[in-house]
């Protein structure tokens, strides 16, 4: 019998994000190119006649309150679907803020499936399974570069990217999702439109995202203006090349020439209350 296993649920990075129309159920049709920082959350699943949950590491006060984990309806989904009884002890080890835009919940659920996986000795979970879970689940849940497309479910690979790092900002506010929607006024915009060549350094493409836009960053500045204070000490920082906010926010983030330099630019920001780290991309899943 496996003993435990476990699986890197690492922060999901908006580079750009633009809402191309909504359906009529509600959902906003996207178009998001996204990546993962080499940091983020652990989740551990151990043999247990139960299924259960524990709570783990530095942000783990801010869901104690939830009634039900987005990991826990990971694994039960996951268990009807396979045909399997849910019980397994899945621990929690939360190192990126809550409700912060870079895909905290989707990872952590997309991270259980994968560990669960291998624990129950079943197939992995597939694309529709995921989106059942949340629109970032199926991205999270690949766990490598993409154009993400429709309402989560349209998945495509991107070119090669260049060396880079990534520097994340949190100011330690939250933003509600469905707040930021709401928020959002005018029109639609324009598909992106990315090289199919690639970039060949992060100046490249830095140059090619700021052609475009996250079109959830006004409304989400506007709402709680500390993510505008976030994107101005980021744009003060000679090592970022362009800088905007990921996801709904409320976390931004710089992009930078390499992991050294994004490391230099977050030893340089640090501030009580801020949630920040510098560092590379993380390997594919």
């Amino acid at each position: 019998m496996i003993a435990a296993v476990s699986a890197f649920a690492p922060a999901k990075v908006n580079l750009a994000l633009h809402v191309l129309g909504r359906r009529d159920d509600g959902y906003h049709l996207l178009d998001s190119l996204v990546v993962f920082a080499a940091t983020g959350d652990m989740v551990h699943a151990a043999p247990a006649e139960t299924l259960a949950l524990r709570l783990a590491g530095p942000f783990a006060a801010a869901l104690a309150g939830e009634p039900d984990n987005l990991a826990l309806r990971a694994a039960r989904t996951f268990a009807a679907a396979r045909g399997v009884a849910p019980r397994a002890l899945l621990t929690l080890d939360k190192h990126l803020p809550v409700a912060s835009g870079i895909g905290g919940g989707s990872a952590d659920a997309a991270a259980a499936l994968r560990a669960l996986a291998r624990l129950w000795r079943v197939a992995a979970a597939d694309r529709a399974l995921a989106l059942t879970l949340g629109a970032d689940v199926p991205v999270c849940l690949a766990g490598r570069p993409a154009r993400m497309g429709g309402i989560g479910e349209a998945l495509s690979p991107l070119p090669a990217l260049p060396g880079c790092g990534l520097v994340l900002v949190n100011p330690g506010v939250a933003v509600a999702t469905n707040s930021v929607f709401r928020a959002r006024g005018g029109a639609f915009s324009a598909p992106l439109d990315p090289s199919a060549a690639g970039w060949a350094d992060a100046a490249a493409l830095a140059a090619d995202l700021a052609r475009w836009r996250n079109d959830l960053e006004a409304p989400a500045v506007a709402l709680a203006p500390a993510v505008g204070t976030a994107l101005t000490a980021l744009r003060e920082r000679p090592e970022v090349l362009l800088a905007r906010m990921s996801g709904s926010g409320a976390t931004c983030f710089g992009l930078c020439a390499s992991p050294a330099a994004a490391q230099t630019a977050a030893a340089r920001m640090a501030r009580p209350g801020w949630w920040v780290w510098g560092g590379g991309l993380a390997e594919a899943a």
